[in-house]
């Protein structure tokens, strides 16, 4: 259940029809009770998770983030990019949406957050040779055509050693009930049209875009949202809202 991302310029990855919408909604990001009220409550449940896997890659107490460089592809308005940049990180924020991508700078200013964000697809926004420790996909690749190429994309940057972490929807007749059906015509937490089931990631999906990129498989976990009350929490079950971490090789 979930509202991530979208572009500017024109890509082989990123539908532009995806791209037109979330710059429409660029000026609500951050307005916790509109429209990315969803994406705020599931963003606060996942910073957590995020902060915990970092630490258990590197060797770090959890939200000891100092020296890190981290790369938040689909970053949207910056929710993620934030509270990392706040914890010591070095953070370079990609979105697609050029008016996303203005919400976050005017909102990293407003905090006196230095935040490196930049607007495109990974591989024109991100310099060659450029490497992170971390590269985050957070709700962005159900919104891509071509997922293999996208995690290739955004893999190519991540340095040996380095964590990526891929929050997004499974393809499931539950995932359609939840995050389409009751999301966006029940509850209409979502604005309609914010998700297509035919986009959504199955897990062995991913790990197969992954694996051709030569990473190895973490932990996963499943998330879960209530419209009604606007909470989340975490479940064993994947057929839905789903995070997966994987390793890349040191060498």
């Amino acid at each position: 259940m979930t509202t991530d991302k979208a572009p500017t310029a024109p890509s082989s990855t990123i539908r532009s029809n995806e791209v037109e919408r979330f710059n429409r909604l660029a000026a609500t990001w951050w307005n916790r009770s509109g429209p990315m009220r969803p994406l705020h409550v599931v963003n606060d449940l996942r910073l957590g998770h995020v902060l915990e896997q970092i630490a258990q890659r590197f060797g770090r107490t959890v939200g000891a983030l100092h020296g890190l460089r981290i790369a938040d592809i689909g970053c949207g308005a910056g929710l993620m990019c934030e509270p990392l940049a706040a914890r010591g990180a070095q953070v370079v924020g990609v979105d697609a949406a050029a008016n996303n991508i203005a919400a976050a700078r005017l909102h990293a200013n407003t905090g006196g957050l230095q935040i490196d964000y930049r607007v495109g697809e990974p591989d024109a926004a991100l310099h060659a040779g450029e490497s992170f420790d971390v590269v985050l996909l957070l709700e962005v690749v159900e919104h891509v055509d071509d997922v293999q190429a996208f995690v290739r994309d955004a893999v190519a940057h991540l340095a040996p050693g380095g964590l990526l972490l891929v929050s997004t929807i499974n393809r499931t007749l539950r995932s359609y009930l939840a995050a389409i059906f009751g999301a966006e015509v029940v509850f209409r937490v979502l604005p309609r049209g914010t998700h297509r089931w035919a986009q959504f990631v199955r897990p062995k999906e991913l790990e197969q875009a992954t694996a051709a990129c030569g990473l190895a498989p973490g932990e996963r976990r499943g998330m879960a949202y209530l419209p009604a009350v606007h909470r989340a929490w975490w479940t064993r079950s994947l057929s839905v809202n789903y995070i997966a971490s994987f390793g890349k090789p040191s060498s």
